[in-house]
């Protein structure tokens, strides 16, 4: 298995895990010309835009520290996009999740970083 292969089985296995948590799930994979966010679901009231980084080792350090300043910015963007296009309302409550997967470790960092400019 290749590392997209593996990266896509990682994906689809944290969908199945925030489903099973209550989220629902409305996008994934979705992308424009700067970017792509892994998936967009509802948490609640919150329209959250999800990073999903897999690790399979500590050689290139966690997977949460792979979602430095540059990929929140480019997923910030990306979301606004999204906001566009869908008519979500400036009221509609955002929020920006990181799911981590070390190895077979799962962590969802719920509000994992704010909104940059």
């Amino acid at each position: 298995m290749n590392k997209r292969e593996k990266g896509a089985q990682k994906e689809e296995q944290v969908c199945a895990c925030l489903r099973s948590e209550g989220v629902k799930i409305v996008e994934r994979n979705f992308h424009n010309r700067q970017g792509e966010i892994d998936m967009i679901g509802y948490d609640g009231g919150y329209l959250v835009f999800f990073e999903v980084k897999y690790r399979s080792g500590k050689s290139k350090g966690s997977a949460a520290e792979a979602v430095g300043f540059a990929k929140q910015r480019k997923i910030c963007r990306v979301a606004d996009y999204y906001r566009v296009i869908h008519h979500c309302s400036e009221d509609t409550p955002i929020r920006f999740d990181v799911v981590a997967v070390d190895g077979e470790k799962m962590e969802w960092i719920k509000n994992a970083f704010s909104y940059i400019v």
